[in-house]
Order: C-alpha cells, then structure tokens, then sequence
C-alpha cells in the first residue's frame, strides 16, 4: 500500500443537513504510522452547526500520531475474521490482500448509527490525471426508468457526468448519467466543488464508467460502484479551504 490521505466528514442533522470535511487521516507506508488532524472545515462546522471535537481526539490543534489506525476508523470496516469477509472485499473491487485504509477509501466507512463518512483526497498525477472511485449517492431518487436502466448496466460501460445547477438539496450537483440520458444518481457531495473546477478549466477532459454492479442483498448505499477519471493541469484538489490541517 502507498500512501494515502482519507478525510472524515461529518453531516449536520440537526440544523441544515451539510457535510463538513472536519479531519484528515494520513497513512504513511514507511514506518506504518497513522497521523489524524483536524481541519479548517471542523471550525465552520463548530461555528455553524456546533460541531464538538471528537472523545477520541479532545484537542482541535494536535497532532494524534499512532502505529496502529485509531479505533473511530478501525470500526468502521468489517473484521478480517467474518465470514463474509472476501465477499466484502469483492464487492468494494479490492484484492483479498487490502488493507483498512484501502477499504475505508472506497467503501466511505458508512455507518447508519452516526452521521460520519470517509472519502479520500484525490491525487493528482505530475501529468495532471486524476482518478478516484466511488459509490453512486441518491438512487432511490431518480425514476423508475432510471432504475431499471441502472439494473442493465454491465461493468465497464461508459457513463456521463454532468452539472447539475438547481438540484432542490444540494444547490450545486454532479448528476451521472447513462450514454442513453438517463439520470441514475449523483456524485458524492465531497466532489462537487472540485468538479466544478475541473469541468471549467478543462472542459471534456472527464470520463466516468461503471466498475462494478453488486445486487441484492448488497446495501443500497453499494450498489454501483463507479470510476471517475480526468485532468486538472496546475490545481491541487482538496489542498485548501475546509481541507486545509488546523495544525501543520
């Protein structure tokens, strides 16, 4: 496993119903540590929705360093140990090999008994690329034709993107979409304001196409999972802003 970079995000259930980057999880290969900050969204998220630090991490400006992934993270994918252990792993396209970060990268970590969601900074290459995976969000909401368009879709096929300027939640989406016009759902919310710019500065330069279909009883939530793939020539994605460490 290289190193990566994963970012906790939190959702304001109470008040507006906004997603908050609030932390940044670093994996480092060599040696194996794990060092977790908060970031500048944790602080617009205290000031706008009451967002608290974490039990696990007490302080806004420190440092957490360890040689094994916290427990929050940990928890959040399947012990190795059950038996459904490998269909798991198939279901996310990881080989039996994977590790927790890998897992937590793709799957996002979700849990219905809290309102925390994990999603990886996307890495631009030196030429510029980018390429990131992801689970399709909103199904339940689109049509019936949608949906039965979605049940024929076969891995590999091409898909579209498209911004979506009025989406009634939102404000501002990233619809997908089949080659034939059919809205099947939307990109995860973490992605839009990246997009957008990628979608400016290089328009046409984006690709999307499905990895893999995993049917019933896989949870709604992991149903499709999709690549998307593209170029941001002199943009660093998620380096600034709410993503920005609170401590360097």
């Amino acid at each position: 496993m290289t190193d990566k970079t994963l970012f906790l995000a939190w959702q304001d259930k109470r008040l507006t119903r906004a997603w908050f980057p609030v932390g940044r999880l670093d994996v480092l290969k060599t040696p194996r540590t794990y060092r977790f900050r908060y970031t500048q969204g944790a602080q617009r998220a205290h000031e706008k929705a009451g967002f608290e630090p974490l039990l696990d991490f007490p302080e806004w400006k420190r440092n957490y360093e360890s040689s094994e992934l916290f427990p929050l993270f940990q928890n959040r994918v399947i012990s190795s140990e059950r038996k459904d252990f490998a269909d798991y792993l198939r279901m996310l396209d990881l080989p039996q090999t994977a590790e927790p970060a890998e897992m937590l990268e793709v799957g996002g970590g979700y849990r219905a008994t809290d309102n925390f969601e994990v999603f990886p900074k996307i890495e631009r290459r030196l030429d510029g690329s980018f390429r990131c995976r992801f689970f399709l969000h909103g199904s339940r909401y689109v049509s019936t034709a949608a949906i039965e368009r979605t049940d024929r879709l076969q891995a590999g096929e091409k898909l579209y993107i498209t911004l979506e300027l009025t989406n009634p939640v939102a404000g501002v989406a990233v619809q997908i979409q089949t080659t034939d016009y059919h809205v099947i759902g939307w990109a995860p919310r973490y992605l839009v304001n990246d997009l957008v710019l990628a979608m400016a500065h290089a328009p046409g330069k984006y690709a999307a196409k499905v990895v893999r279909i995993n049917p019933s009883p896989a949870p709604s939530k992991q149903r499709l999972l999709v690549e998307l793939s593209g170029s941001w020539p002199g943009y660093e994605p998620m380096a600034t802003g709410d993503y920005e460490p609170l401590i360097h």
